[in-house]
């Protein structure tokens, strides 16, 4: 029996204002929360530690009792459980993204991506935003039957469905749920566009759906590649298909007639900017006409995920990234104003926006925006529906 223990905080206090293991001279006000969880229990994840959300009463710390059992403690997997939501389309009124709704198949990500600006959405169901939101997973298998009813409904006016907007559709569990391609069945019944996001390679087992809806301005398909670079993907990215699998399936994707967006997402200074150029050039020779990015995000948990993540990665680089990052929010961590969260304010957002304008002008990118239409839209018949005369 393990004799590993854990103290309860009452009311957990804010986050450190820097991460476990940086210098002296950064305050920390309870060096606790920032312990990271040992290597051997989280082989194969992204972040470093597992703190409690944001919501919890009590904020729970494992540590040694002297006995050495925290070694006992088995290694995080993967489970799977079930969203019993009775809606599967969420909507949104943000007026600096392209789309009013969108779906989610999944709830958390295995693709573990440290950057993740969806992981304080796992604070809602009690569970922490770290390791928990990559390895306690919930699924959604009613989502297909749902999204048919909600489509079938007498108001519903069709626009684009976004996909993948907060966690992947095609993360390593949608090999054996088929959720996401069960999805796209409805979708194509139903004549309704559709754009995914994806960082996964198993996008191109669903070409045989997203071809012919292609071929009636229904779907679009965006892959974020966040680096060439094999161990800083590795790192960044642990359970997300490697870079030169994302620009193969962007080639499959394009060659198949289906219009392909390459994301640069995030892009983070003093990491990974260097690498916009090259990044969109391989894109534009895999076949890929447009391209867009997205400055990292640190909204809630995932600033302090990402300093911890930061500091036991690239340890030297920790004060020039946060300098920078600051440069570009004002003098925060995180700004979440519309119009401003994705690109950032100040020079050194502005020269990252003019490098990437510049290598899509030489590349041939963004000239012509593919655009979906709503003309083929048929309500799916509900249960009990009469027939129309005419």
């Amino acid at each position: 029996m393990s004799r590993a223990s854990s103290r309860a905080l009452k009311h957990p206090p804010t986050a450190p204002s820097e991460p476990a293991g940086a210098p002296s001279d950064f305050p920390v006000d309870f060096p606790e929360l920032g312990v990271a969880i040992d290597r051997a229990r989280r082989r194969g994840r992204g972040v470093q530690s597992n703190a409690s959300g944001r919501y919890e009463a009590e904020a729970r710390v494992a540590f040694d009792d002297g006995w050495q059992s925290l070694e006992e403690l088995p290694p995080f997997k993967t489970t799977v459980g079930i969203d019993t939501s009775r809606k599967v389309i969420t909507r949104n009124d943000s007026p600096d993204i392209g789309f009013d709704r969108s779906i989610n198949p999944y709830r958390g990500c295995e693709h573990g991506c440290v950057y993740c600006f969806a992981r304080p959405t796992h604070a809602y169901l009690g569970l922490s935003p770290g390791l928990d939101f990559e390895s306690k997973l919930f699924a959604k298998p009613e989502a297909a039957a749902l999204l048919e009813k909600e489509l079938a409904a007498s108001g519903y006016e069709p626009r684009m469905i976004a996909i993948g907007t907060n966690t992947d559709p095609y993360q390593p569990i949608e090999r054996e749920r088929k959720i996401m391609r069960g999805i796209l069945e409805v979708l194509e019944r139903a004549g309704h566009p559709v754009g995914i996001v994806t960082k996964s390679v198993l996008v191109v087992r669903d070409i045989d759906i997203l071809a012919r809806m292609a071929k009636r301005n229904l779907a679009k398909v965006a892959i974020s590649v966040t680096s060439l670079d094999p161990r800083l993907a590795r790192t960044m990215e642990p359970r997300a298909a490697t870079p030169p699998k994302r620009l193969e399936a962007l080639k499959q994707l394009s060659e198949a007639g289906i219009p392909t967006t390459v994301m640069v997402a995030p892009v983070i200074p003093a990491l990974n900017d260097s690498e916009i150029e090259r990044i969109l050039d391989a894109a534009a020779h895999a076949g890929v006409k447009e391209a867009s990015y997205v400055l990292l995000r640190l909204p809630l948990e995932v600033r302090d995920l990402f300093r911890e993540w930061l500091m036991a990665n690239y340890p030297d680089r920790y004060r020039h990234v946060f300098t920078l990052i600051r440069d570009m929010r004002g003098g925060r961590d995180y700004d979440a104003k519309w119009g401003e969260r994705m690109k950032g304010t100040g020079p050194m957002a502005w020269t990252i926006g003019r490098r990437f304008e510049i290598a899509c002008d030489r590349l041939g990118l963004n000239k012509r925006r593919s655009k979906l239409t709503t003309d083929h839209f048929a309500r799916p018949k509900r249960n009990g529906d009469q027939l129309s005369l005419f």
